[in-house]
């Protein structure tokens, strides 16, 4: 799967149902190429590019489903 296909997903946080964001950016394991971490945007609205203090750092672990429409994580 690449990158731009998770882009278009929502990320919901399976503990409270909420929408967490979007993937923005992914952090890839230099050493075997797997993936790491998923940087995902807080506040759309409130986003500037050289700012990242909403952004949330979500790790491959808290990763639980991968649907066709969602990404379901564990905050």
């Amino acid at each position: 799967m690449r990158l731009s296909e998770l882009q278009r997903k929502d990320i919901i946080n399976v503990s409270d149902g909420r929408i967490v964001g979007r993937i923005i950016d992914a952090e890839i394991s230099e050493t075997d190429g797997s993936l790491v971490n998923l940087v995902i945007e807080k506040s759309k609205y409130m986003r500037n590019f050289f700012n990242t203090e909403g952004d949330i750092t979500i790790k491959y672990e808290q990763i639980k489903k991968l649907g066709s429409d969602v990404i379901l994580v564990e905050l």
